[in-house]
């Protein structure tokens, strides 16, 4: 049998479930999943092997209409995504209401086979799932359209069934035994910035960015230095808490899930730094892994 292997793009808006859908595709927790809109801000790639194939997925921050240099960065990687896909998996929430002009305007031009995917069937019926399935089948004339709901796994195998069916025959792009493209500093700084989106409110967490400073391996016990960066004081405040209360909370967190991630002990210093006005600088941008 010949070998298959490919690049599967997930694209959607913030807040369809695209990072729970990429989770439960990879079986591994990659992406940074919070209530909140907008918490993926790099492309993320999950990789599945087995001796027959080799699929990388590649999770990509939510589509929005730019307001920042951040935001400018962010949609480029979902454009780029759009551009190496041999397969594209639109993941649409069942009760958005949205002007799906943005993402039909990102598919322009695509050539790449597509299948819709109408998530968190289990908040809705079966009668709006119908007509949600046919007002895309309409839009998009996409291959399929499946009704999932990634947080239960319902209908997960499906996707992954289609996935394999449509990978092209081509040798692995990775080693086989590769998971993600990313190192372990960028996990650990996503479940600190996961964190931070957990435990503080507003506008606190999109104006947050973390780097990874320090991140020495030992067999039994990581060390990891982090700095949290943030726009103005006030915000550094926030982060900090009445006599650090608040950042000891997100230390705590991001420490047990690196923990259990990393399968080691972890010793976690972490520091705020602010940065007016990151978000709009390119310089700090590039320097933080925007492209």
């Amino acid at each position: 049998m010949a070998h298959k292997a490919g690049f599967v793009s997930i694209i959607g808006k913030p807040n369809a479930g695209k990072s729970t859908l990429m989770n439960a595709l990879v079986g591994e927790k990659m992406s940074i999943i919070t209530p909140k809109a907008q918490t993926t801000r790099h492309r993320i790639l999950g990789i599945v092997n087995s001796d027959d194939y080799q699929i990388v997925f590649s999770d990509t921050p939510g589509i929005i209409k730019p307001h920042y240099a951040l935001h400018e960065s962010m949609m480029h990687q979902v454009e780029g995504s759009i551009v190496d896909a041999d397969l594209i998996l639109l993941v649409t929430d069942i009760n958005e209401e949205y002007d799906e002009q943005d993402v039909l305007k990102k598919l322009q031009g695509s050539t790449a086979p597509l299948a819709v995917l109408i998530n968190k069937i289990d908040k809705s019926n079966e009668e709006d799932v119908k007509k949600k399935a046919e007002y895309w089948n309409e839009q998009l004339n996409p291959k399929v359209v499946f009704a999932i709901s990634a947080l239960h796994d319902h209908n997960i195998k499906a996707v992954m069934d289609f996935v394999l069916e449509n990978l092209p025959e081509h040798p692995a792009y990775y080693d086989k035994d590769a998971l993600t493209d990313r190192n372990d500093r960028f996990f650990a700084s996503e479940m600190i910035r996961a964190q931070v989106f957990k435990q503080y409110k507003k506008e606190i967490p999109y104006s947050t960015e973390v780097i990874v400073t320090a991140f020495i391996e030992g067999d039994t016990l990581h060390r990891i230095s982090a700095e949290i960066i943030v726009e103005r004081e006030s915000q550094k405040n926030i982060i900090i808490g009445n006599k650090g209360e608040m950042l000891k909370i997100v230390g705590t967190y991001a420490r047990r899930d690196m923990e259990e991630f990393f399968q080691r002990k972890i010793f976690l210093e972490m520091f705020v730094k602010v940065i007016p006005d990151w978000r709009s600088k390119k310089n700090y941008l590039k320097k933080f892994g925007y492209e």
